[in-house]
């Protein structure tokens, strides 16, 4: 016994895939025709600055790249790197921030701290899509009042 009907139905769909026409690029939503790349420089300078608006956080970077940065800060033309005293990792979908910083003497380190996290979370998820999985603060200085901003200044007249 032969059963008519499947033939006919197997005959029937290979019939209406040869009437449509192949799927195009605009069959696709925007968001997956191309791949974005995202380098790391970039989420350094959003997480700087991100950190820099937090009240409290007086500079970032360690002691000789304070110095360092000082210094080229002060050449003509010279400006300050949005990026100095943060290190991220970044992959396909998600970013990990370090941050070394010099808080404000008086400031509550944990709720400076704190701040930070919700700050650069919020900023490097809003404008890259990424997942911020950590931030890693490192406090290595606090700036007293009394203290001079200049590193390296002599302190003979």
């Amino acid at each position: 016994m032969t059963d008519t009907t499947s033939g006919t139905t197997g005959t029937t769909r290979a019939a209406e895939s040869l009437s449509r026409p192949p799927e195009r690029g605009a069959d696709h939503p925007p968001t997956e025709r191309g791949r974005t790349t995202i380098a790391d420089s970039v989420v350094e300078k959003i997480a700087g600055m991100a950190t820099r608006e937090v009240p409290g956080v007086h500079a970032l970077g360690a002691g000789m790249s304070r110095t360092i940065g000082a210094v080229r800060d002060r050449v003509p033309g010279g400006r300050p790197s949005a990026g100095r005293g943060v290190k991220v990792e970044v992959g396909e979908r998600q970013a990990a921030v370090d941050l070394d910083i010099v808080v404000e003497y008086g400031v509550a380190i944990t709720e400076v701290a704190g701040d930070i996290r919700e700050s650069v979370i919020s900023a490097v998820e809003r404008m890259t899509g990424l997942e911020v999985v950590e931030v890693n603060i490192a406090v290595d200085d606090v700036h007293l009042p009394d203290e001079d901003d200049d590193d390296g200044g002599s302190r003979v007249a």
